[in-house]
């Protein structure tokens, strides 16, 4: 089973973008902060991770999500390859099938 959860704040703007064909597809940075204690101390880590959707889903986060936004996002995990100057890059992504927003209307966490 390939299934990502996720819990995070958008760390740019959805930069939503059109193939050839016409299909939706935005793509954005997503922060997830894991915090705990340390003799005492509070400890923080925060991951980022890259965020693709598709279609109508796509356009929905182009439209209502910004810099800063709190999500929920279920999708799976991708990993492309590509030639470039001779080297193979890869990249991995979050391909996300489903979002909640988690911000009231005033932009405020719920």
């Amino acid at each position: 089973m390939n299934k990502v959860i996720l819990i995070g704040r958008l760390g740019t703007d959805p930069e939503l973008k059109y193939t050839p064909s016409g299909k939706a597809y935005a793509k954005f940075n997503l922060a997830t902060t894991e915090r705990w204690k340390k003799d005492g101390e509070k400890q923080e880590k925060t991951e980022w991770h890259k965020i693709v959707s598709w279609g109508k889903l796509a356009e929905i986060m182009g439209e209502y999500l910004k810099k800063g936004s709190q999500v929920y996002l279920e999708g799976k995990l991708q990993t492309r390859i590509w030639e470039k100057e001779g080297q193979k890059q890869y990249i991995t992504e979050i391909v996300v099938d489903n979002m909640e927003m988690l911000d009231n209307k005033k932009g405020e966490t719920k």
